[in-house]
């Protein structure tokens, strides 16, 4: 289970970018966060790729704050539309305490991380806490033509390998060596 950090800083909020390309298991873990007895109140924003959403449709009901981003990638053409939604979501601070963005699979990371950087109002009221990226084991393989895939792998400061149970141990081994090879300071 992912640790949901407390945090005595009631002006930040620490926020962590969940992704994975397509099927890695990303709304299942984000399932398992909502229902987890961390004492902690969760708002999440989900990302979608096209008009009609999916992920929220099969995120848990919860007592969460849940924001659906769709027709368009967070990691590009709607990056605005993140920030007006933390800006709005700041508005609310005292109804959670943690925020996490579930991208969309076709995410490339890195424009989502550098908003917690170069944005002054997110950065003042909001910190990275961290990129958990969620690796399916078996399926992988097929996707490393994929640059979105890549890049999730890349920037991580978590990979959670999924579905190693439709895996050998030895192409376990192989798989941690290849992501080794993309990130070496990753948490496996």
């Amino acid at each position: 289970m992912i640790a949901i950090n407390p945090t005595d800083d009631r002006a930040t909020v620490p926020v962590t970018v969940l992704t994975g390309y397509l099927g890695a298991g990303k709304t299942t873990l984000l399932n398992r966060i909502l229902t987890y007895e961390h004492g902690k109140k969760v708002a999440v924003i989900v990302n979608e790729f096209g008009e009609v959403g999916i992920d929220n449709q099969l995120v848990v009901d919860a007592d969460e704050e849940i924001f659906e981003m769709n027709n368009g990638c967070i990691c590009c053409t709607v990056r605005g539309d993140l920030i007006r939604i933390i800006g709005n979501l700041m508005k609310r601070r005292d109804k959670f305490d943690h925020l996490v963005i579930e991208t969309t699979g076709l995410a490339d990371p890195a424009p989502v991380i550098q908003t917690f950087f170069v944005d002054d109002e997110v950065q003042a009221k909001a910190q990275l806490d961290a990129v958990v990226t969620v690796v399916d084991a078996h399926h992988i393989w097929q996707h490393w033509e994929a640059d979105e895939a890549v890049e999730q792998i890349a920037f991580a400061d978590v990979i959670l390998l999924n579905k190693i149970d439709l895996v050998t141990e030895a192409e376990l081994e192989q798989l941690e060596q290849r992501i080794r090879g993309m990130n070496a300071i990753a948490t496996i």
